[in-house]
């Protein structure tokens, strides 16, 4: 009942679903309860008896270790037999490997959508409206199975598509994961430069930041556990992101420094029409 499932549940209660919901500690049961993200709320894994549709909203590191007591609430024999599970991490193939033998009707999915902000209190009412909902089926994904997933996620406004767990997870670490990186850099360099000149820069670079700063540094500036362990978990494609990215930076820099306006102008152009593609 975070940032995902919490604003899952919201949508799904506003249309009249009955959403059941796991979570660790009573504490966030109570407070789930509260803001009426499930019409059950529970620290016991048997709270998803008879569900038909689990989503796995966890965090990676209890998505790839999870709990024995949670393996076997998703079995067949504890859902309804027909039941299809899903999870909404955002690395592919590790959490393939680990869970589409655990389960017989797994679909490997991840909504492409988000906020800075962690926790019970996250979930936001409409969060994924417009946004791409991406699968990562295999060749023995039931294909009954897929299709209950693409529902729920057309079901609460995105749009669906699908791709390979390897082409999903080098994709993310290019738009998802590598900003992360480049946000906390920013954070840390504008910080960092202005303390070591001290005075009253720090004051006044924190008073002009607007929103161009804020836009450019919001994933960089969100949840650290959740960056970490995308990073933990996608390290060769971010790696490699990482790599194209300080090309990139170099080549301008080297501009700027020789004073190739031209050059320089011809560079934010390109950057000036491919923005729209991306958004």
């Amino acid at each position: 009942m975070g940032l995902i499932g919490g604003s899952l549940g919201l949508d799904l209660m506003a249309q009249g679903a009955q959403v059941r919901a796991l979570v660790h500690r009573p504490a966030t049961a109570e407070r789930a309860r509260q803001r009426q993200l499930a019409t059950v709320v529970s620290t016991d894994p048997g709270v998803l008896e008879g569900c038909g549709l689990v989503v796995l909203a966890l965090p990676l590191d209890r998505l790839l270790d999870p709990a024995q007591e949670l393996v076997a609430a998703l079995l067949p024999e504890a859902l309804l037999p027909e039941a299809v599970v899903t999870d909404v991490g955002s690395v592919k193939a590790p959490v393939l490997e680990r869970w589409h033998n655990r389960v017989p009707r797994f679909v490997a999915s991840h909504p492409m959508a988000g906020t800075a902000e962690a926790g019970v209190e996250a979930g936001v009412a409409g969060l994924f409206a417009g946004r791409p909902w991406v699968a990562t089926p295999t060749a023995t994904t039931d294909p009954e199975a897929l299709a209950e997933v693409r529902h729920l996620a057309e079901a609460v406004g995105s749009h669906w598509l699908t791709c390979d767990a390897r082409s999903h997870d080098q994709a993310v670490a290019l738009i998802s994961h590598l900003p992360v990186l480049v946000g906390a850099a920013l954070l840390q360099a504008a910080h960092g430069e202005a303390a070591d000149a001290g005075g009253g820069l720090p004051a006044l670079v924190r008073a002009l930041a607007s929103s161009g700063f804020a836009d450019t540094t919001r994933v960089g500036g969100g949840n650290p556990e959740l960056g970490s362990l995308m990073a933990r978990t996608n390290r060769a494609a971010l790696l490699t992101a990482l790599a194209t990215y300080r090309i990139s930076l170099e080549e301008l820099e080297a501009q700027l420094q020789a004073g190739h306006w031209e050059a320089l102008q011809g560079a934010l152009a390109e950057a000036h029409q491919l923005r729209p593609e991306f958004l």
